[in-house]
């Protein structure tokens, strides 16, 4: 059980991130009932700030029923709640604490009732992301990690553990994470293309010349705000980059990662990508392929219905170094997979509110093992490396 000052100390770093700038400001606070006392003091530190906080929270029941109850129809499921809809318009800020104190109720959901959510939400991310231009840049947001003993279950890790990747990772003090990214961020100054590799056969280059350098300290900077990227995870602790998205080519490897919407995880997930694009059919995994190439496609589908003047569904979107001191290892949970300490993720699809060209409802992050390998060549041509077996040099 996680002792009241954690919970407070992490409540407080959630509602530092978003940064309450104004007296009034609404904040919008969502996330799992398992976790209504973080929703709770979460709620207590935007007031103090001066904020308008409104709190809802769902049980895993509750979701569950509404994907395995056969009197609640898909054609019910994919209306978008309109009312729900406005208080996101007016919200200021959006917080949202992982929902599903079990992960596992996703995997037997309906294909059908699954695709009428995802149609049912689309117009939630138009307006938080500024996916569509009349709302962009979108709203300030934060999506954090918390822990159960049944999420620990599911990705097979000591309960403990998990923990401490989280409520841990979570409390670093933010001037240690700062000296941690901006140290890291250094070595990519005037970086034009960036080389990376491992022992499980990761084999790539990405280029991202001319692109902003974000710096994941766990606190929404001004500067980031600047670039329009207005949203982030907890925990913190990475230096991330929007490559150029038609450029860069070769193989990533990923031990482990898990599709957001049905929670399925895919274990040693091959993928190939080129000219900055990737490569569908060349993709492999030992479990759930489907569930990757049916996420993709209707990615693929919503884009092309929004008219968007390139389709970026597949392009390269994100090149990450994760630098999290706490978290060690990979277990599917992207919250602290991205984070962890010496390894490198790749992201497709979504990458405008962080200083790139793509809007896309696809942004799915791949992450290697800590064991990257990263060569920068700089735009004077001249080449160093900058990580030795997923350790800074």
């Amino acid at each position: 059980m996680i002792n009241k000052s954690k919970i407070k100390l992490c409540a407080d770093n959630i509602a530092n991130y978003i940064g309450i700038k104004k007296e009034g400001e609404y904040v919008l606070i969502k996330g799992g009932l398992y976790a209504h006392e973080l929703l709770e003091e979460i709620g207590l530190s935007v007031l103090r700030k001066g904020g308008i906080p409104h709190i809802t929270s769902t049980s895993d029941y509750y979701d569950e029923s509404i994907f395995q109850d056969n009197l609640i129809k898909p054609s019910t499921i994919e209306k978008t709640p309109m009312h729900y809809l406005k208080l996101i318009e007016k919200m200021d800020s959006y917080i949202v604490i992982e929902p599903l104190e079990d992960p596992s109720i996703r995997n037997k959901a309906p294909k059908e009732k699954l695709d009428a959510y995802t149609k049912a939400v689309a117009p939630y991310k138009d307006i938080i992301y500024g996916f569509k231009e009349e709302y962009a840049p979108g709203k300030k947001w934060c999506y954090a990690a918390w822990p159960s003993k049944k999420a620990a279950k599911f990705y097979n890790i000591n309960y403990d553990l998990f923990e401490k990747f989280i409520v841990e990772g979570m409390s670093i003090p933010t001037e240690k994470m700062t000296n941690i990214v901006t140290d890291i961020g250094q070595k990519f100054e005037n970086a034009k293309r960036v080389y990376v590799n491992d022992s499980n056969g990761t084999d790539f280059w990405v280029s991202v010349e001319n692109r902003p350098k974000n710096l994941d300290n766990g606190i929404l900077s001004e500067e980031q705000i600047a670039l329009g990227d207005i949203g982030g995870n907890l925990p913190a602790g990475e230096v991330f980059f929007p490559p150029n998205e038609t450029e860069g080519e070769g193989k990533i490897f990923i031990p482990l990662t898990k599709e957001r919407l049905t929670h399925k995880i895919l274990k040693n997930v091959e993928i190939y990508f080129k000219e900055g694009k990737l490569i569908l059919d060349k993709i492999t995994a030992d479990s759930n392929l489907d569930i990757l190439i049916k996420a993709f496609k209707q990615a693929e589908d919503i884009d092309r219905l929004n008219n968007l003047p390139t389709l970026r569904t597949y392009n390269v979107g994100e090149l990450g170094i994760g630098c999290n001191p706490v978290i060690t290892k990979a277990i599917g949970y992207i919250l602290t997979d991205e984070k962890i300490n010496g390894s490198v993720h790749v992201a497709f699809g979504f990458n405008k509110s962080f200083g790139g060209t793509s809007a896309s409802q696809m942004h799915w992050d791949f992450v290697t093992a800590p064991l990257a390998n990263i060569t920068v060549e700089y735009k004077d041509n001249s080449k160093r490396i900058v990580m030795e077996n997923g350790k800074v040099v």
